[in-house]
């Protein structure tokens, strides 16, 4: 999506900025972190690609800096006073070290689903941690409660012309470690003060180059708000990327991207995945899905533009991740390099079927095939095939089985399927009737289950449950209850009293195919 305001203010914004930025006293506690070229994406991608590298940063992301140039700059009243923040995770972290640095109190209102291994980074670096709700929204409103309560000083983590300064100072290092021009800067988008501050200091000394903001297709706040003219906020967020999921962009560094960002684009979690997995091959290190998501949308860019022989930079924002969430992201990495396809096909329940339909998929190597005896008349299968080729392999395999005269349904990009069906599958239920078929984001903290079922089964019956989890503050629960036709709207007012993130997938084919 690109922008495309008509009408940009004078310059005195982004200079009033850009004057923060050179003021800006971050490095009292961050790094002036490396900006290293990446050989191997630049072959692959036939552009220089340079990466720079905020997960160096003491508290592993770029929240350092905006959090201690906002507090640097506080009265000694304000900081004596005591400060409090809303975090789940990296401005919490760069608010305590920056806390302790100053010597004053501090503060952090986390959502109680937050992993335990954030709460205790925050707790190490001397800091008081309140839990409360199940959202950073939840975080956010007890901290605002709290601050006017006790009269603390409260720290954005974006919507602040200081914090956004204090993040600017990455553009400030780029253009100063970069051996010569520059074509584009990829910057992940939450709230939107790290683009904020990058777009500021670039646009006003180098305004040829581009600015790209990238975003979770599942939490595009700032490609909403510039659709609309204005902020919205967003209904519903996902939740993988977390480091960026935001409801809304903030008034601050709206003002900036309404008129200077060239464009945003949205990725999915399987290409954030496959960007984790290429930023480890290059440097060894594994970003968050938040760190990634700028090589996701440079990746993304590169192949919708067919650009080559450019200089393309991205901010790897962060590191903070847990370690049991890497086996989902090295299972999804294939998917969002277009190296696995998932599909259900369906064959006939005969003898040798099973050896004709493997021949007609060749010596590719297979990754997962389940099945389980429906009827007579056909057999559904689900199978994930590993391709070498990319999508240009997965199209030709499409083909050579529609010609076979095969049905096939592709289920790549089918978030159900992989996530829940692939698990199930051999599953039926053929008398049950008036099933409805949901997916849900259920907080990963005790009672939560409890809370659904108390609202939802002593009225309905619970016909299918299937809960995964990968590490996440959220899990990911597929659920299939009976509702009468003529129930539908009241069962859909409960859902919303539950208060848990669902879509329908009653339709959905993968549903349909294995397990209704």
């Amino acid at each position: 999506m690109k922008n495309s305001a008509k009408s940009k203010p004078s310059a005195k914004l982004l200079e009033s900025y850009v004057k923060k930025i050179l003021s800006s006293r971050v490095y009292d506690v961050a790094s002036r972190t490396p900006l290293d070229e990446a050989p191997l994406l630049s072959k692959r991608l036939n552009n220089e690609i340079w990466i720079k590298r905020e997960d160096l940063q003491p508290v592993f992301s770029f929240k350092l800096r905006g959090a201690y140039n906002k507090m640097s700059g506080l009265s000694e009243a304000q900081l004596n006073a005591g400060i409090i923040a809303a975090s789940a995770g990296n401005h919490a972290q760069g608010v305590a070290l920056a806390a302790q640095t100053l010597k004053v109190s501090a503060t952090i209102v986390m959502p109680k689903t937050t992993p335990d291994i954030k709460v205790a980074a925050v707790q190490r670096l001397g800091a008081n941690t309140h839990l409360h709700g199940d959202s950073y929204d939840n975080a956010y409103e007890r901290a605002i409660q709290l601050a006017e309560e006790r009269q603390l000083t409260f720290i954005h983590p974006y919507s602040d012309p200081e914090v956004i300064a204090g993040q600017g100072t990455v553009a400030m290092e780029i253009l100063q470690q970069h051996p010569g021009s520059l074509d584009a800067i990829f910057v992940p988008v939450g709230g939107g003060g790290l683009i904020a501050g990058v777009t500021a200091y670039v646009k006003y000394l180098h305004p040829e180059i581009k600015i790209i903001g990238v975003e979770p297709d599942d939490a595009a706040c700032l490609k909403a708000a510039l659709d609309a003219g204005r902020r919205v906020s967003l209904k519903h967020i996902g939740i993988f990327a977390d480091g960026v999921a935001v409801r809304q962009v903030g008034k601050e560094p709206f003002a900036v991207l309404k008129h200077y960002v060239d464009e945003v684009i949205t990725v999915s979690a399987d290409e954030i995945c496959a960007a984790i997995k290429d930023i480890f091959d290059e440097t060894r290190s594994i970003a968050e899905p938040a760190g990634a998501l700028s090589l996701a949308g440079l990746k993304r860019y590169v192949e919708t533009n067919q650009i080559s022989d450019q200089r393309l930079v991205v901010i790897d924002s962060g590191a903070n991740m847990n370690f049991d969430r890497l086996r989902h992201i090295s299972e999804t990495a294939e998917l969002g390099e277009h190296r696995e396809f998932f599909f259900a096909v369906t064959i006939p329940e005969r003898p040798g079927s099973f050896k004709e339909f493997c021949k007609t998929v060749g010596n590719k190597p297979v990754t997962e095939f389940n099945y389980r005896y429906a009827h007579d008349a056909d057999a559904h299968v689900f199978v994930g095939v590993k391709l070498v080729e990319g999508a240009a392999e997965k199209t030709e395999l499409l083909n050579r089985l529609t010609q076979m005269d095969y049905a096939v349904t592709d289920l790549s990009d089918n978030e159900m399927a992989k996530l829940h069906v692939s698990h199930m599958v051999g599953g039926r239920a053929p008398s049950l009737t008036n099933e409805v078929l949901y997916r849900f984001e259920f907080p990963e903290r005790p009672g939560a289950l409890l809370n659904f079922l108390n609202k939802i089964s002593r009225r309905w019956n619970i016909s299918l449950f299937h809960y995964r989890n990968h590490g996440a503050a959220f899990g990911r629960v597929l659920v299939g209850i009976q509702v009468p036709h003529a129930e539908r709207s009241q069962f859909r007012h409960s859902l919303d009293d539950v208060g848990y993130p669902y879509w329908e997938e009653t339709d959905n084919p993968a549903y349909q195919l294995f397990l209704k």
